[in-house]
């Protein structure tokens, strides 16, 4: 079952647990309830918010992925269960001796990914793709050339136009879409730590104190999601209201968790789907197969121009 994403930002919110549900009490509206297995994400927008030690104790014992907004409305914290897979320790030893060239035949499966999304999200748009999908048969082993960056430098101004620059600390669309990658960075660590690995050590992304570079490794092909939803909203919406203020865009964004998306063979719900490649990594990453089940295409897009998204040993 797919759990639900729910986000809780009424000032004045109070959560506690009984019998395995999630109580909700907020001022001037009824007390309202939720099963706590039924849940897959809880983000909490209120400065106000208060909770029961139960809740935290519950919400993780369930899988839960917990976020915490500051006041700009941007997740500030997250909170996943620390136990795994209950075979993790075996998993774990094996990650840690994963050989060099692993790594970076994964890291090229996941850029190669990546660009191929972006590529779908400008087709999307009815944008040319501005020779995405070259750049990226070109991705080498650990991309050496940096493919990556230099599709980079394509992809934005075509879709968010000549004047936009990626830059986190940057308003507009820069904010939305820090929102977005850390919702979905934040269900692709949860992803991860449920299959046994360690989050913290990446195969590419390296920093002492980042503790989920796994996480960031895993999250670049899912990004695209996050950019076309944002082309979305900014086509519907104009520039003075795109803002975390808004609840409904920021709803809007939250529902990428329940878009369906194409890995594999099958279509499946952007949650599960996620888990479907987190537990491809681990496999990858301790011996047991090296295929990886990345997303391909955009929801109701057909992708014709696909190159192959196993690990390759060019």
């Amino acid at each position: 079952m797919v759990g639900k994403t729910v986000e809780f930002a009424t000032p004045g919110t109070r959560l506690s647990v009984t019998n395995k549900q999630l109580v909700i009490a907020r001022p001037e509206h009824r007390r309202e309830s939720i099963p706590i297995e039924d849940l897959g994400v809880v983000i909490v927008d209120d400065a106000r918010a208060t909770y029961t030690q139960a809740v935290f104790i519950e919400l993780t014992n369930a899988g839960t992925c917990v976020l915490i907004c500051g006041r700009d409305h941007l997740p500030a914290s997250m909170m996943i269960p620390l136990v795994g897979h209950h075979g993790q320790t075996e998993r774990q030893l094996a990650q840690v001796k994963t050989s060099v060239p692993t790594k970076k035949r994964v890291w090229q499966a996941l850029v190669k990914a990546k660009i191929i999304q972006q590529a779908a999200v400008l087709s999307h748009f009815s944008v040319h793709n501005r020779g995405l999908i070259q750049l990226a048969s070109r991705v080498k082993s650990g991309d050496p050339q940096n493919v990556e960056a230099h599709a980079a430098q394509r992809y934005w101004p075509a879709l968010l136009g000549d004047s936009f620059r990626r830059n986190r600390d940057q308003p507009d669309y820069n904010a939305l879409l820090n929102y977005g990658y850390a919702v979905i960075r934040a269900t692709v660590a949860r992803a991860i730590v449920a299959t046994g690995l360690i989050p913290s050590f990446g195969v590419h992304h390296k920093n002492r104190r980042n503790p989920f570079c796994l996480a960031d490794d895993l999250l670049e092909p899912y990004r695209p999601f996050v950019d076309w939803r944002v082309k979305q909203i900014a086509l519907d919406t104009s520039k003075d209201a795109m803002s975390l203020e808004s609840r409904p865009i920021r709803a809007r964004l939250l529902s990428l968790l329940n878009e369906s998306v194409n890995i594999g063979e099958r279509s499946e719900p952007m949650l599960v789907a996620i888990q479907t490649s987190a537990d491809s990594l681990r496999k990858a990453l301790t011996g047991d197969g090296i295929d990886l089940l990345l997303p391909h295409g955009m929801p109701l897009v057909d992708v014709a121009e696909e190159i192959e998204l196993q690990v390759s040993e060019t």
